[in-house]
């Protein structure tokens, strides 16, 4: 079994309106932030106005392959516009281990999952001791 740390938060099912409206809202401030009308974003991702206005209000929710057309028109991630959550913009840049993780890539599922336990246990170890070092310094 894996585990993912941290755990992701539980998506609301799409049924659910404040979902609906949420996902609607993020797409209404995109498009008003890149400074587009609704003709205009609908006219990108090819489909009119009015449905636009749909899933901007939250009346409809847009399909898969929609979402994909409107993250790509509105320059974010799916996972933005369904989440609300910002992707981590900080890039790998420490070249070594960069190195490391591209080699991963050819390694079997077993060793794979060998290799997130010890980087698992090595980043559980860190925060520990980071949360030690105050009691340390007051008792020492």
């Amino acid at each position: 079994m894996r585990t993912y740390w941290p755990h992701p938060t539980p998506m609301p099912a799409p049924s659910d309106p404040i979902f609906r409206k949420a996902l609607g809202a993020r797409v209404k401030d995109l498009r008003k932030h890149g400074a587009m009308t609704q003709k205009e974003l609908a006219k990108e991702v090819h489909i009119t106005p009015q449905q636009l206005n749909k899933y901007e209000s939250g009346l409809n929710l847009p399909p898969a392959d929609m979402l994909a057309k409107l993250a790509r028109a509105l320059d974010v991630t799916v996972d933005y516009l369904v989440t609300g959550d910002k992707p981590n913009d900080q890039p790998l840049t420490n070249t070594r281990l960069l190195n490391r993780f591209r080699a991963l890539d050819d390694m079997g599922a077993d060793d794979l999952e060998a290799i997130m336990r010890v980087i698992d246990a090595m980043i559980v170890q860190h925060r520990a001791k980071g949360a030690v070092a105050p009691v340390d310094r007051l008792t020492g």
